[in-house]
């Protein structure tokens, strides 16, 4: 277990960010990790593909990227879930993502069986 919330976020971020270029090809531009209560944030920018980017000018074209998206989240899920829960020592108990593409950004959300930033604040302070 990672002793400092901000060197597990940090993992967290480049974990996904090297997983996000062996499914699409190519990693974000930038991850941020938020670890709040018993979630695990993750917020990417910069996700969309340069045929992305051009498909989500139209309507039926950002209804393809959100449909495409979503059935390559479904399909990799579980394999998040696990990253997730071997980088947090911490069980995943459901997970949600999104992706915008106005913005080219998406965001991962990660339900954990336990207050991980609690557990965290207490191994920074040597002990619970």
């Amino acid at each position: 277990m990672f002793q400092k919330k901000a060197a597990l976020e940090a993992a967290i971020s480049d974990a996904f960010i090297k997983h996000h270029r062996s499914l699409v090809g190519r990693g974000p531009v930038e991850a941020r990790t938020y670890i709040i209560e018993d979630m695990v944030l993750i917020r990417f920018k910069g996700v969309l593909t340069v045929e992305e980017t051009h498909l989500a000018k139209t309507d039926k074209g950002r209804q393809i990227v959100k449909e495409m998206r979503q059935i390559l989240r479904e399909t990799f899920s579980t394999e998040a879930e696990e990253l997730v829960a071997k980088l947090t020592e911490c069980k995943v108990v459901s997970s949600h993502s999104d992706i915008s593409t106005k913005t080219g950004e998406r965001v991962e959300i990660y339900i954990m069986a336990e207050n991980l930033e609690k557990k965290l604040r207490c191994l920074e302070k040597n002990g619970c």
